[in-house]
């Protein structure tokens, strides 16, 4: 493999037990939550297929539970069971057509189980809570641990005549192998806890007996955290002893190193809250402490750029980009072309990923409807059309631009009218959010792409119903976009259609807060109907600029939308932190110029607290007056995106690239 001039130390050469690597990029193990009927189909078979295709080196597929006490989705595959063997054998067949080794992660979480799913008591080493959810767990006995054991080494079984490259034992996040590890959750006497070797033998049986059962070419790793904020759980320095124990006997190939665990959920998949590169801390702990095994950072490595970084510290071998290649499985082969521009960025957002598994649906990404549905859309790619067509997308916002985009890449002829001076719509606005300029690179990724493709794209442009009739596309697509109310309206007290005061003035919405075309005073009321980062970004960056802010919505807490994307806590932290106050499970009733009277639910009191300004962050209203126009004017058009309904910006670039296929 000659030099890569782009970046040299992601693809150089590299091998794993002997099995040669085209460049040093992981897509690590994640649940991805896609079974049917607890058995890899074709929406699994075609969403790691891409990822391979696009240059990955290495897959590590999603988690199977390797006993009945450690299912924890509802799209866990079948476990305990050679029925999977044939269907993950077409995946590892597909996989390894594009050259990528393949390998699959064993789970087990032990006391921090889901009874909802599993129906069976959590095991663990000494019958501590899950913290999961509310329940307890069971002290194993002695024979439940061979239970136990033998149920990872039958689960290494099939992975070998599934086709598998290796397995990842999974020791991270406190799952159960790190339970045994941790003295705080194993307190037993026996030759299973107390001493280093007797916590570390129920990992070091579970490795001996893989190897012995699945042979000297199968690879084993295994998968640790970093979690450096809970005094109870082991720290860099007691993991590296931990794994020197396993890597002095050559039970290891290699070491993941995450962040986060059950302790603390929102470092399992880190948002833009966090810093980037969160793993590379504990990997080059790990890669002092070991002489056989690699090393593999992961967490909050979102870019190849990241990568490289890492990789020429010497703190990792290897890197896992996980959401960076969900969000563009190209990224692999962008790379290695120098073409980092044309690689779709990654949001760090969580809203279709860790939000989606997170309610147990299968996953998905906000700038990549493709995942999830490559088998049904033909992967991340677009086959060019027979039959080209004159567009006219009306509006720039995150809908417009995918569909622009995907109908350009399919060979039509696009133009692209956006009323204002920018594109983005009301999605760059979120993008002026603190910390959330990944926005705005996404929204420059788009810049560049339609130029790429030829899109004219014609700025401060508002069309009338008019002009888009004498334009004379073959396909209009409308997606102009939609504003906020200005009545007050508010969801928790609907018999009340204006808010009494409001034409007093002083009343803003988050929109208008964010495009400055608004000035609040300094003491500011902030309502939140919607729980996510609309009210919640709004008044962090009101909080930033030196605005004394009171958030109130009608949820029992703030941020009520974000608790599935793992956001809500370490945002609630940030506001308290600036000295935001939030008053839960309440309505503003009055305005006045000298402030707002707020109704509380749970006792229905009033009280008045005086203030300068009053922001509404609460659903906006479909703009499709052109569409109403335009229905009897005998043109082909569609509408999409906010016009056609409000919504977050997921499901709107969803529809833009569903009607860029479809045109």
């Amino acid at each position: 493999m000659s030099k890569n001039e782009y970046f040299p130390q992601l693809f150089s050469p590299i091998e794993l037990r002997g099995h040669p690597l085209r460049n040093r990029i992981v897509f690590g193990a994640h649940t991805a939550n896609m079974s049917e009927q607890g058995l890899p189909g074709k929406r699994h078979l075609a969403y790691y297929r891409e990822r391979a295709k696009g240059g990955a080196a290495m897959l590590v597929i999603e988690p199977m539970p390797v006993h009945p006490a450690a299912v924890l989705t509802r799209g866990n595959f079948r476990h305990s069971s050679d029925e999977v063997i044939p269907h993950f054998r077409k995946i590892t067949d597909a996989v390894h057509a594009e050259g990528a080794l393949i390998l699959q992660q064993l789970y087990h979480v032990g006391q921090h189980g889901d009874s909802d799913n599993s129906y069976h008591a959590n095991w663990s080493p000494s019958g501590l809570p899950s913290y999961h959810d509310s329940d307890g767990s069971h002290t194993m006995l002695e024979t439940e641990i061979e239970e136990t054991i033998e149920g990872f080494v039958q689960a290494a079984r099939r992975c070998r005549d599934a086709g598998f490259d290796g397995v990842e034992v999974w020791a991270a996040y406190h799952g159960l192998v790190d339970q045994f590890w941790t003295p705080w959750s194993n307190l037993r006497t026996d030759r299973w806890g107390g001493s280093l070797e007797n916590r570390t033998r129920f990992s070091r049986e579970i490795i001996t007996r893989i190897r012995k059962i699945c042979g000297e070419d199968f690879i084993v790793g295994i998968a640790v955290n970093d979690e450096p904020d809970f005094e109870v759980a082991l720290q860099r320095e007691s993991l590296a002893e931990i794994i020197s124990v396993h890597d002095k006997d050559h039970l290891l190939d290699y070491v993941t190193c995450g962040t986060g665990s059950y302790f603390d959920f929102y470092k399992l998949m880190p948002t833009f809250l966090y810093p980037e590169r969160l793993g590379a801390d504990l990997a080059e702990v790990l890669k002092g402490a070991v002489s056989n095994a690699l090393v593999i950072a992961e967490s909050h490595i979102r870019t190849p750029e990241n990568a490289e970084a890492v990789l020429s510290a010497e703190q990792a071998d290897l890197v896992s980009i996980v959401r960076g290649q969900i969000a563009d499985p190209h990224l692999s082969n962008k790379a290695l072309e120098g073409r980092s521009e044309d690689i779709r960025p990654c949001l760090s957002c969580n809203q279709m990923c860790w939000g989606r598994r997170g309610r147990d649906y299968w996953i998905s990404c906000l700038v990549n409807p493709s995942a999830g549905r490559e088998f049904e859309w033909g992967g991340d790619r677009f086959i060019k059309t027979k039959s080209p067509k004159k567009i006219l997308v009306v509006g720039g916002g995150p809908a417009g631009l995918e569909a622009a985009r995907v109908s350009a890449e399919r060979g039509h002829k696009v133009t692209l009218a956006e009323a204002g001076d920018r594109l983005g719509g009301q999605f760059s606005l979120a993008g002026m959010q603190p910390r959330r300029g990944q926005i705005i690179d996404l929204l420059d990724w788009y810049s560049r792409q339609l130029s790429q493709l030829g899109v004219e794209i014609r700025l401060n442009a508002f069309l009338e119903a008019e002009e888009i009739i004498e334009f004379a596309a073959d396909k209009t697509v409308l997606a102009t976009g939609s504003f906020p109310t200005d009545t007050g309206f508010q969801k928790a007290i609907p018999h009340v259609e204006k808010l009494p005061g409001i034409e007093l003035g002083g009343v803003f919405s988050a929109e208008d807060v964010m495009a400055r075309r608004a000035r609040p005073g300094k003491r500011v009321i902030l309502l939140d109907e919607g729980g996510n980062w609309k009210g919640c970004g709004t008044a962090w960056k009101l909080a930033e600029e030196g605005h004394q802010v009171i958030l109130v919505t009608p949820d029992p807490l703030i941020g009520k939308e974000l608790q599935r994307t793992a956001a809500d806590y370490p945002l609630r932290h940030r506001l308290a932190k600036l000295g935001v106050r939030f008053i839960l499970e309440s309505a503003i009733t009055k305005w006045s110029k000298e402030g707002a009277e707020i109704l509380c639910f749970l006792d229905g009191n009033t009280q008045f607290i005086e203030a300068d300004s009053l922001v509404f962050a609460t659903p906006n209203i479909a703009e499709d007056s052109l569409t109403l126009e335009l229905q009897d004017s005998g043109l082909d058009v569609i509408n999409i995106g906010d016009s056609a309904g409000p919504r977050q910006a997921p499901f709107v670039i969803y529809e833009g690239r569903r009607t860029g296929l479809e045109i």
